[in-house]
């Protein structure tokens, strides 16, 4: 199963989805749909990035903090954020994400102002992983 990220609708908010083959690609589709409602990855160049780890045993949550520690990571330092990689050893993730500082003529879309339990779900499918929960737009 290739990688692959898409949406849904709910209400004000943006329901975002990662689908992959393993559980982490289907977490980094979702980590490249939600910075794509912000800009598009296509234009965002990976001069700089940022590295954390943390520790979650369940799967959803982990995908809430995921996309959580991103958003903050990159509004920390002003990052667009493109291009994203994660690793799991048990409850042990590890995060890394590149992207470059907002430029005037990088086009601003919606932003992001964090990822929700509402509709949280990390689920095998039958071609691989999906992984999916509402942002607060």
């Amino acid at each position: 199963m290739a990688e692959e990220e898409s949406y849904f609708d709910h209400d004000a908010d943006m329901g975002v989805v990662g689908r992959g083959p393993t559980l982490e690609a289907a977490f980094e589709a979702a980590a490249r749909a939600t910075f794509a409602l912000m800009a598009d990855p296509a234009a965002v160049r990976p001069r700089e990035s940022v590295r954390f780890e943390f520790e979650e045993a369940d799967p959803e949550l982990a995908l809430v903090t995921w996309l959580n520690r991103l958003l903050g990571e990159a509004r920390s330092v002003g990052l667009a954020l493109g291009r994203f990689q994660l690793r799991r050893d048990g409850a042990r993730w590890i995060g890394e994400a590149w992207g470059e500082r907002w430029r005037d003529d990088l086009h601003r879309g919606v932003e992001v102002k964090g990822a929700t339990l509402t509709m949280l779900a990390a689920r095998p499918t039958a071609g691989g992983w999906e992984a999916r929960c509402v942002v607060d737009v």
